[in-house]
């Protein structure tokens, strides 16, 4: 009777923390299986809390690649090296180079041979102490005689060439003392176009032409400017830019120049009827 007592008040006590109801005969097996219970679950919890850790350890090496790509060399622009080179006048035998450098893988032997022009067809070049007025002063004292001769239309006595149209604008401000009163006409792209151009040539006589040789080509070609009657081609050689260029520094004026060249002007140069000025 007490035995059976002990069993239902045994039975009808609640479960405790870590007991299985069930581990009524004594014994150790109910022990050991709580034991188990307590143990397996910890260390799988503690791998998988140490495992995002590793992710964010490539993220450093990423950054140290980057800074590195940015320590390039950078390259000499033309810039650099004109400001380091100390100005020097131009001269003929420096348009001589540039005309064989640009002819050079276009030409044959013999054809370069005859893009030599003679040293007579040089004016005196600009030691860079002269005013574009003294320039031409000093190289043309007979200008005019020549300018009161003249009374031929869409044509010019002398030509001046340039980089730029703001360029042009101040070689003719600056030459009032020489150009007294001969007629100056802009022969540049900006804000004018080629047919007010020559319109212009067509109805009045002038002496003076002052602009870029993209524009002066294109008249030429169109047939509104007519180089026979030219006595002087000056170039605005030695001025140079804010990035330190001259005109023949810049690729695009360069090819320019030597397509006016070759329309006609060389072979003038040749005969001696036209001379060429570096200002």
């Amino acid at each position: 009777m007490a035995d059976d007592l002990g069993d239902e008040w045994w039975e009808n006590q609640p479960a405790e923390a870590g007991r299985s109801p069930e581990a009524s005969d004594g014994e150790g097996g109910g022990d050991t299986e709580v034991m188990q219970q307590e143990t397996t679950p910890v260390p799988a919890l503690s791998k998988k809390t140490k495992q995002p850790k590793e992710c964010f350890l490539v993220q450093p090496k990423e950054t140290k690649e980057g800074g590195t790509k940015t320590k390039k060399r950078r390259k000499k622009k033309i810039t650099d090296i004109l400001a380091k080179s100390e100005p020097k006048p131009g001269t003929p035998e420096d348009l001589q180079q540039l005309m064989k450098d640009y002819y050079s893988s276009r030409r044959s032997v013999i054809e370069l041979e005859e893009l030599n022009l003679p040293d007579s067809c040089f004016l005196k070049v600009n030691d860079l102490t002269h005013s574009l007025s003294s320039y031409l002063k000093e190289v043309c004292p007979k200008w005019v005689k020549l300018r009161k001769n003249h009374n031929e239309k869409k044509s010019v006595l002398m030509l001046i060439i340039c980089s730029s149209a703001i360029r042009a604008l101040e070689l003719i401000r600056s030459m009032t003392a020489f150009k007294g009163d001969s007629k100056v006409m802009k022969l540049f792209a900006k804000h004018i176009k080629v047919q007010e151009q020559i319109k212009l040539l067509e109805k009045r006589v002038v002496h003076l032409g002052v602009g870029t040789p993209g524009r002066i080509k294109e008249l030429v070609k169109q047939g509104g400017l007519n180089l026979n009657p030219l006595k002087f081609l000056v170039f605005d050689w030695n001025w140079r830019d804010q990035k330190l260029r001259r005109m023949m520094d810049i690729p695009e004026i360069r090819k320019e120049v030597f397509e006016l060249l070759e329309m006609g002007v060389l072979s003038l140069c040749k005969s001696e009827s036209l001379k060429l000025g570096l200002f």
